[in-house]
């Protein structure tokens, strides 16, 4: 059903698009206890998750929180079964174009390579690898946003890691001529192959957290050490209240 709903945003959109300047652009982020445990520390990662048009359950706890609540969140939707379920579906159709924001200028030139043989009938219209840092200034922003606006993709693919994202999306949402926007994250090295994403058998037992966690430790020790014990007490708190 999401699939379904963000393909008809896309292709209900190709129209209009070119001729309305002012035309809404539609974003999808990914939720897990991570970006939550950001959403409480900072408003501005909490308004753009809270202001998301899909918000997809990525994250194991986010499983066990609707269980335990009596919610009715029973899977995960990743940013890899967005990106690419949504591709496959574009792919068949033909005449779409992405732009991909983030990561590495390596980790950009795999991903054209790869989006080449794998969706052929969809153009990748432009790359583009931001300075690493925690923020996005404002002069780097206009870049972006020019540069993407230049060439006018039907999706925005971004993967400049959580909350980073999130929040540039949300504050620069209504400057893009895109029809959709994905924060995607670890999508970038995972379908180009710069990271092995960890098996079917990390998958099924939801612990795909931990797969990541070994072969990328520095990294993702944040999420792991703080971020998942914050956010199991938060919800042993509710769950007891």
């Amino acid at each position: 059903m999401c699939l379904d709903a963000i393909v008809e945003i896309i292709k209900s959109r190709s129209d209009s698009h070119n001729t309305d300047q002012n035309i809404r652009t539609y974003y999808l982020a990914c939720i897990n206890p991570h970006s939550i445990y950001m959403a409480s520390k900072d408003p501005i990662v909490k308004q753009a998750l809270l202001n998301a048009d899909i918000l997809v359950p990525d994250g194991i706890g986010i499983i066990l929180a609707s269980r335990l609540r009596g919610g009715r969140i029973r899977g995960r939707i990743t940013g890899s079964d967005i990106f690419e379920g949504v591709s496959e579906r574009l792919n068949e159709c033909g005449g779409f174009s992405y732009f991909f924001l983030g990561s590495t200028h390596r980790v950009l030139e795999k991903i054209r390579e790869k989006m080449s043989k794998k969706y052929p009938r969809i153009r990748v219209a432009g790359v583009y690898s931001p300075p690493f840092s925690d923020v996005v200034d404002q002069s780097e922003s206009n870049r972006i946003v020019d540069t993407v606006n230049q060439v006018s993709p039907d999706v925005l693919w971004v993967g400049m890691t959580a909350p980073k994202q999130e929040k540039w999306i949300f504050e620069n949402r209504y400057r893009l001529r895109v029809k959709f926007i994905g924060a995607i994250g670890a999508v970038f090295d995972f379908f180009s192959g710069e990271v092995k994403r960890p098996g079917a058998f990390f998958q099924r037992l939801g612990l795909e957290w931990l797969g990541r966690f070994m072969r990328q430790p520095r990294r993702l020790w944040r999420r792991t050490v703080i971020s998942a014990p914050w956010f199991l007490m938060q919800l042993l708190k509710y769950t007891v209240k």
